[in-house]
């Protein structure tokens, strides 16, 4: 079977529950197609095909019982270069050779994919600590995107949603803290989806409260909705090790996601009252907005208004996601391990600023991290006091141009208004401060041919009403033509 990166994982596992094709023809096809294609793109740090093989023959003979072996039989699958995912092999916390260490466990994702059949192929790029909405380290360097090679796939999952976007696996993990997931997934034309907080375990030890300021999600890179909707029906269950799992019940997300939106009341806002966004994104995300109406929704505007700027809040952000890394590097150096001190030319020295500075914190740091985080909460229970769905641009600006010296980051000034170059380019992070379901949607392309994406948020909780959004949206106006560029792309 030729062209099968064309291919949703769904559609491969279908292919391979009915014989068509077998695993290990699979694995054996996107192993060329990383051998061939990882090169431009650098969305792979290092793979296990020899593993994958293994795997492979292991799920044939599974198959041969009759055994059901789940949705997503023989689909390759690729994890980040981030934090443990993979029990036995290694991560370098993105891109940081000082740290790499052995998975002492596996990831959320690693075992639902593995539970639905699916069989991991290898590890895709990172930036140092996830600490920035681009994809670029000094270990590895940049990860192109597939729709031009000069500009970079987003961050911090920008590996796994280049090796989706190019064809090189099916699926791929990302992690979210404040877009990881949706950034790279609106600048690399997928689909990406983030739950709302307690829907997806987090088990961390030896602080079980570790991932909460902000909240931080583990999920997917996907080319359709389905491959989303059928990942967080194994992804999402009750842990009583995470304090905050919440125990809904089993969901059929992929039966949930087919729900009509008529009649829904979906709010839009281009900015949430401080982004500044360029207008050819602003333009094609409205436009797309109003796609919904030609499914009976009722689209309208909706003024949000904060108490502090976008520079305050971005500000807030960068401090609180660094409280847990300065914990760890100063426990570290406690035991004689001194990353700063003796490896600082691995990190970046926005990391190690924003490290600094969480660590002098003092409880007032704490007090204003948590009421900026209330105040992006009431905001958003202010629209869904009467709308459904909310809508914006994912993104402010197009994918920035891939940097010589290992440190790609956004934009410093949009429309001339200045920005954060390391998440302040993102409408994302204030679904991360409060926990709402979020997720991103091709919404279109620039006249340059770079993707646009649309950010979908819901209600706490209700993650089956984003998928169902997002698969009214998937059907209005479908992006599976252009899930990558041709083979080449612009020098």
């Amino acid at each position: 079977m030729k062209n099968l990166e064309l291919l949703s994982a769904a559609e491969i596992g279908r292919e391979v529950n009915a014989g068509h094709i077998s695993p290990t023809e699979v694995v054996r096809f996107f192993e060329e197609r990383i051998e061939a294609h990882n090169k431009d793109l650098n969305a792979f740090v290092y793979t296990k095909f020899e593993y994958a093989e293994d795997a492979a023959k292991q799920l044939e003979e599974r198959l041969a019982r009759g055994e059901d072996v789940g949705p997503f039989a023989g689909v390759p699958f690729a994890l980040k270069d981030f934090l443990p995912s993979k029990k036995g092999w290694t991560h370098s916390h993105g891109g940081v050779e000082a740290l790499i260490r052995e998975d002492p466990v596996d990831s959320e994702f690693t075992k639902a994919m593995e539970a639905a059949g699916g069989i991991a192929i290898g590890k895709t790029n990172a930036p140092a600590f996830g600490f920035r909405g681009t994809t670029d380290n000094h270990l590895y360097g940049p990860t192109c995107n597939p729709f031009d090679h000069r500009y970079n796939a987003g961050g911090s999952s920008g590996g796994s949603a280049a090796a989706v976007a190019g064809g090189l696996v099916p699926i791929a993990e990302g992690g979210d803290a404040g877009g990881s997931i949706r950034i790279p997934a609106a600048w690399c034309n997928l689909f990406g989806f983030k739950a709302s907080v307690g829907t997806v375990p987090s088990v961390i030890r030896p602080d079980a409260w570790s991932a909460t300021h902000p909240y931080c999600f583990n999920g997917g890179l996907t080319k359709t909705v389905e491959d989303s909707a059928i990942l967080m029906s194994y992804m999402a269950h009750h842990d009583p090790r995470d304090p905050l799992s919440l125990d809904h019940g089993h969901r059929n997300f992929a039966e949930l996601m087919n729900r009509p939106v008529e009649g829904w009341r979906i709010a839009y806002t281009p900015d949430f009252g401080m982004f500044p966004v360029e207008p050819e994104v602003a333009s094609v995300v409205e436009n797309a907005a109003m796609a919904f109406k030609d499914a009976g929704a009722i689209v309208e505007s909706v003024d949000i208004r904060l108490p502090r700027t976008l520079e305050e809040y971005t500000a807030i952000w960068l401090r609180s996601i660094c409280v847990d890394t300065a914990i760890e590097l100063e426990l570290d150096r406690r035991n004689g391990f001194d990353l700063v001190k003796d490896f600082r030319d691995e990190l970046p020295e926005a990391f190690v600023y924003w490290n600094d500075l969480a660590a002098k914190g003092n409880l007032l740091d704490y007090y204003e991290f948590n009421t900026a985080r209330t105040e992006i909460l009431d905001a958003f229970e202010d629209v869904f006091e009467h709308c459904d769905i909310l809508l914006s641009p994912t993104v402010c600006c197009l994918p920035p141009l891939n940097a010589e010296d290992g440190n790609t980051r956004g934009p410093d000034r949009i429309n001339g208004h200045p920005v954060e170059s390391l998440i302040g380019f993102a409408q994302t992070f204030p679904a991360n401060f409060s926990g709402h379901p979020a997720a991103s949607i091709p919404a279109g392309f620039s006249e340059s041919g770079l993707p646009i994406g649309m950010q979908i948020v819901g209600k706490k909780f209700r993650d089956e009403d984003v998928l169902a959004a997002a698969r009214t949206f998937e059907q209005l106006r479908p992006w599976r033509e252009r899930f990558q560029h041709p083979e080449g792309s612009h020098d």
